[in-house]
C-alpha cells in the first residue's frame, strides 16, 4: 500500500510522468545498456527493443500499477503484477536485478523532468517502485520454487529428440532434459523460455507455447517471424540431437478445470497454446462444452488444423468453428473472412481463453462482452512484449 503522503505526490505527478514516459522509458533502456551492454547482447529481445514494444510495455506497466496505487489503494494488482512475475521468472531474473533498474530508470526520469522532480516526488515515485519490485521479487521466489529452480537460471539443458513440421513457417520441436531430471509439469497455456546461441555469439531468449502433452517431454512450436533471429535459428540451424536451454514452463494464463463451458478462440500462431489446452481437454475425457474458434489466412497456413478436428472429435460436447479469409477447394472453412462471435452459440457462464494478434483478441472481447461474458471471464496471452497490459483487462 502507497503511504498517504506518496498517493497525493504520486496522484498530482502521473499526468507529467505518464506524459512522458514515452520518454523516458527509452532514455532508460539507452542507460541501461550503455552500463550493462550484455543485457540487450544475452537477455532482452534484440528485435523488440529495435521496433520500441519493449519500451512500450514497460511503460504502460509503470504506469497501469502507479494509476492502481493511486486509484484502489487497498487493492493490489495481483492480476498485472503475475503477469509480469511469470515472464520474469521465465527469463531467470534475480533480485539483485531490480536495484540496477530503479538506478537507470530514476536517472531517465530525473534527465527528461528536470526540476520537476523535488526530493519529495522522488521519494514518492522510489516508494512506487519498490512496491512493485518487492511484490515481483515475491512472486517470483515463489514461482522459483514451484519450478525446482533459482533465481539467474534461464534453462537447463535439453536434447531436441524430435521435430515436426507443421506448415511451411511453424515447426514444432520436442525436447528431454540431458541430465536425466524428471520433465517439470506444465499446465495447459503455459510456455518455456528457450534461449539459442545466435552467430554473433549473443544468447537471445524466446517464449513459445506448449503445444502439446508427450510423455516424458516438452514440446512447444515456433513460427518463423520475418526477421526474427530466434525463430529462424531455430528454424534453420537446431535439430533432431542438438541440445538447447530450455525453462520450466511458466504462464499465467491456464485454462482451469472445472465444469463452466470453455470457449478456446485463437487466430494464426495463437493456436499453439489453445492447442495445448483442447490436448489437455481430451487426455482428461472432460465432459464440458468446448467450444473451439479458429483464424487464420488459409487452410496452409493454419498449423494443427488436423489435431484441431481430431481433438475436438475426441471430446463428447465439443465443436469447432474456422474462418479463413482466403479458403482453398480442397479444404473448405466453416465460414470465411474474419471471426464473428456472434454466430456462435454461446452460452451463458462460458469461460473464454483468447490467443493472437491484439486487433483480433480486441475484437473477440468485445464480441463476448456483447454476448453477456463477464469481463472476469475472458483471459488472454500475448506473444511478445504485452502492449494490452493495463489498458484493457
Amino acid at each position: 500500500m502507497l503511504s498517504p503522503k506518496s498517493t497525493e505526490v504520486v496522484r498530482a505527478t502521473l499526468p507529467a510522468v505518464g506524459g512522458a514516459i514515452g520518454e523516458i522509458t527509452p532514455l532508460f533502456y539507452d542507460k541501461l545498456f550503455a552500463a550493462h551492454p550484455g543485457l540487450l547482447r544475452d537477455l532482452f529481445n534484440r528485435g523488440n527493443q529495435a521496433n520500441g514494444s519493449q519500451q512500450q510495455a514497460l511503460a504502460g506497466a509503470v504506469a497501469a500499477f502507479a494509476s492502481a496505487l493511486v486509484e484502489h489503494p487497498d487493492v493490489r494488482p495481483d492480476a498485472m503484477l503475475a503477469r509480469i512475475a511469470h515472464k520474469h521468472a521465465s527469463l531467470g531474473i534475480a533480485p539483485e536485478q531490480y536495484p540496477i533498474v530503479q538506478e537507470h530508470l530514476f536517472a531517465a526520469i530525473v534527465e527528461v523532468l528536470g526540476d520537476a522532480v523535488t526530493p519529495e516526488v522522488a521519494a514518492a515515485w522510489d516508494e512506487v517502485y519498490w512496491l512493485m519490485a518487492n511484490a515481483l521479487i515475491a512472486l517470483e521466489a515463489r514461482l522459483y520454487e514451484e519450478a525446482g529452480t533459482a533465481p539467474g537460471r534461464a534453462g537447463f539443458p535439453c536434447e531436441v529428440v524430435g521435430r515436426f513440421r507443421e506448415t511451411d513457417d511453424v515447426t514444432t520441436f520436442v525436447v528431454q532434459p540431458t541430465d536425466g531430471r524428471p520433465v517439470p509439469a506444465g499446465r495447459p497455456g503455459q510456455y518455456v523460455s528457450v534461449q539459442v546461441t545466435l552467430a554473433d555469439g549473443a544468447q537471445q531468449i524466446r517464449q513459445y507455447s506448449l503445444s502439446g502433452q508427450p510423455e516424458g517431454a516438452l514440446q512447444f512450436s515456433v513460427k518463423r517471424v520475418g526477421d526474427g533471429e530466434v525463430s529462424a535459428h531455430l528454424h534453420d540451424r537446431v535439430k533432431v540431437g542438438d541440445t538447447i536451454l530450455v525453462s520450466a514452463p511458466f504462464g499465467d494464463v491456464t485454462l482451469e478445470d472445472g465444469d463452466a463451458p470453455v470457449l478456446l478462440a485463437s487466430a494464426g500462431i495463437g493456436c499453439t497454446p489453445i492447442v495445448g489446452m483442447l490436448t489437455h481437454l481430451a487426455a482428461t475425457e472432460a465432459r464440458r462444452k468446448v467450444i473451439a474458434v479458429h483464424a487464420d489466412r488459409s487452410p496452409s497456413t493454419h498449423a494443427f488444423r488436423s489435431d484441431l478436428r481430431a481433438l475436438v472429435a475426441k471430446l463428447p460436447d465439443a465443436e469447432a468453428h474456422v474462418w479463413y479469409e482466403e479458403p482453398e477447394a480442397e479444404w473448405p472453412a466453416d465460414r470465411t473472412g474474419l471471426v464473428d462471435l456472434s454466430s456462435v452459440e454461446i452460452p451463458a457462464g462460458t469461460v473464454a481463453y483468447l490467443c493472437g494478434p491484439l486487433p483480433f483478441m480486441r475484437a473477440a472481447r468485445a464480441q463476448l462482452l456483447e454476448a453477456g461474458i463477464a469481463a472476469a471471464d475472458i483471459h488472454y496471452e500475448v506473444f511478445g512484449p504485452d502492449l494490452w497490459l493495463g489498458a484493457e483487462g
